[in-house]
């Protein structure tokens, strides 16, 4: 009898830690992850180009409020809509692909509203430069992928940065030195 009664406290004790989620990873999505960065070009408009490879990691616990991120772009990916500026861009005074083919970005904290982020801290490299950053997520949503028939995150996110922090003055302040870097991020939990 003491046993028995011994076993069933154990089990009721055991079940709020069963109840607790475990922190869920997630892999980018290349075919719905588009990293783009816009910027006043001599005053006239505000261009916006894209990066077409992305790769990397999401881990999110929303029961314990933390998550984390680690993404890689492919910086030879740009696509600006013109060919010839996508290899102006990557040349020595812009990107430098040469040298630096990715550019990455590995939070350091996250924040969140209730269950759902809504920013991230983190570390942003280009071409070899290291800043700290705050990505804003605009929108979040978690829920099952109604073709791939597995939990699937998405979201939107926005930064901004200055090119000169980056080691990319070049035609400043005639090419505006703030960037605006957004990311629309969909990842498939693993």
């Amino acid at each position: 009898m003491k046993v028995r009664h011994l076993l069933s406290v154990v089990s009721c004790l055991a079940l709020p830690l069963a109840a607790q989620a475990a922190p869920e990873a997630f892999s980018i999505d290349p075919n719905h992850t588009f990293p783009s960065f816009s910027y006043s070009h001599l005053g006239y408009s505000t261009q916006t180009s894209r990066f077409d490879r992305t790769s990397g990691k999401i881990v999110l616990d929303r029961a314990a409020k933390t998550g984390s991120a680690d993404i890689q772009i492919d910086m030879k990916s740009v696509s600006t809509g013109s060919t010839l500026f996508n290899e102006h861009i990557q040349g020595e005074d812009y990107f430098n692909t040469a040298k630096h083919p990715f550019a990455t970005f590995k939070s350091t904290n996250a924040y969140f509203e209730g269950d759902k982020p809504v920013a991230l801290d983190g570390e942003l490299t280009i071409k070899g430069v290291t800043r700290p950053v705050r990505l804003k997520v605009t929108s979040f949503r978690q829920m099952g992928h109604p073709m791939l028939k597995k939990d699937a995150i998405g979201a939107n996110a926005v930064t901004v940065v200055k090119r000169s922090d980056f080691d990319m003055a070049k035609n400043t302040p005639f090419v505006g030195d703030e960037v605006t870097i957004s990311i629309a991020i969909e990842a498939v939990k693993d």
